[in-house]
């Protein structure tokens, strides 16, 4: 049989007609936006789907909602010359002549990624993914084909992206790409210009540059973050088994779950430890909690524990699922949101963290910030609800938690400078 030639209509800038030259299992591509990182490697799949025979490739955004809105119209476009080829739109999925299939998938629902058989694997905006989508979720995928994996973005700070882009500069397995646009020079300068104007410095830097020092815009963190590494408190900090630990607890239903696992002398708080997973019952979190070798004194958790589950025995409310699992929690105070932020803040100084344990709340907490509206050229007035809320909601919930089961006194500072009615509060 006569071999076909298939004449895709791809124009790769020199960046990545080197890459696809030279591609190595793992790959890791830091470039400025627009530089073409997203349709170098969607036509890259594209030509593996093409060429090999009953392969399986993931595409990984942030969301499924902008795998969906940013990169299903680019793979029909780039796939619409291939005979044969058919498109899931309910499963974001290109089937292939050939056997071999594309899907697009988002981070925010890694139950859909558990379980599967990957030959390769690209993760879009890596920087704005949870740490451990790769170690736990789709590095098995690729284990027993050999696959490769593709690390693509633009920096958001030194979080799980620049880890693996400092791990693979001492890596001979890895290929790597670091393209700031005043290398490239992709952009025209007069469009640069026009780019500053429109952006602060930070954000020029980051989204131009590949900075990885310059600061999230509407990050909320950020200056606590830079003075907690300055003063050393960001280090090997483990569990001291001559004192308790407390805990706080963000509870998800279809959302994560996220645990924070503290210790104090009464002036000194240290983060020793903590936890997220998805889509597991209470049962299991308090199981893993109690399994640990901790010795505990309390537990927090948020005013909602104590509505009633309908779909638990008995109407039962998860407070008092939890109390016959053998935990009693207390509840934290009921505040609103910007008010416990500025109270975690003025607490952040107080606290320690230990990072061998705490990395995945580090990449949260330096992530979680004030979204932007760009129709009304302003923030909007909640935070941005993403992967990194969770770690940040339990962290807020100790940031307005004494342990005696009152508020902080961070907490009881902003009540008084803003004469704030905490509800549930007398």
């Amino acid at each position: 049989m006569a071999t076909r030639t298939i004449t895709i209509e791809y124009k790769p800038y020199d960046w990545a007609k080197k890459w696809h030259n030279n591609l190595k299992r793992y790959n890791v591509l830091v470039l400025h936006r627009r530089g073409g990182k997203t349709t170098a490697n969607i036509n890259h799949l594209i030509k593996d789907a093409l060429v090999n025979t009953n392969h399986r490739y993931a595409f990984i955004e942030p969301t499924y909602k902008m795998a969906k809105n940013i990169v299903w119209d680019m793979l029909k476009h780039y796939c619409r010359v291939i005979p044969d080829v058919k498109f899931n739109e309910a499963e974001l999925r290109a089937d292939f002549p050939t056997g071999s299939r594309i899907t697009l998938y988002g981070s925010d629902n890694p139950d859909a990624l558990r379980g599967i058989t990957l030959n390769g694997v690209v993760f879009d905006e890596y920087s704005q993914q949870p740490s451990n989508i790769w170690s736990e979720i789709i590095a098995p995928t690729l284990s027993t084909t050999g696959g490769y994996a593709i690390w693509i973005g633009t920096p958001k700070g030194r979080n799980a992206f620049y880890r693996q882009y400092a791990q693979a500069l001492n890596d001979e397995d890895f290929y790597v790409e670091y393209l700031p646009v005043s290398v490239s020079k992709i952009i025209p300068e007069e469009e640069l210009k026009q780019q500053r104007k429109n952006m602060t410095e930070d954000e020029y830097l980051q989204e131009w540059e590949c900075s990885w020092e310059a600061s999230i815009r509407g990050a909320y963190y950020t200056k606590e973050i830079s003075e907690a590494r300055s003063e050393g408190r960001i280090g090997s900090f483990p569990y001291d088994p001559t004192m308790p630990v407390y805990t706080w607890w963000d509870l998800g239903v279809s959302d994560p779950t996220t645990i924070l696992f503290f210790q104090t002398n009464g002036h000194q708080w240290r983060l020793i430890d903590c936890y997220s997973d998805n889509k597991e019952n209470l049962e299991y979190y308090i199981k893993y909690v109690r399994n640990l070798p901790y010795n505990y004194d309390k537990h927090f958790a948020p005013h909602d524990i104590q509505v009633k589950d309908f779909s638990a025995t008995n109407n039962m409310s998860r407070w008092e699922i939890a109390q016959k699992l053998g935990i009693e929690f207390e509840i934290a105070p009921k505040l609103g949101i910007d008010d416990g932020i500025s109270a975690t803040r003025m607490r952040f100084k107080a606290l320690w963290i230990n990072q061998d344990k705490c990395q995945p709340f580090l990449d949260a907490i330096a992530q979680y910030r004030r979204e932007w509206n760009d129709k009304m050229d302003t923030y909007k007035s909640a935070p941005l609800h993403d992967w990194t809320s969770h770690f940040a909601d339990a962290f807020r919930y100790w940031g307005v938690s004494d342990v005696r089961g009152g508020m902080s006194e961070q907490m009881a500072m902003r009540v008084q400078e803003n004469r704030i009615r905490p509800r549930g509060f007398k």
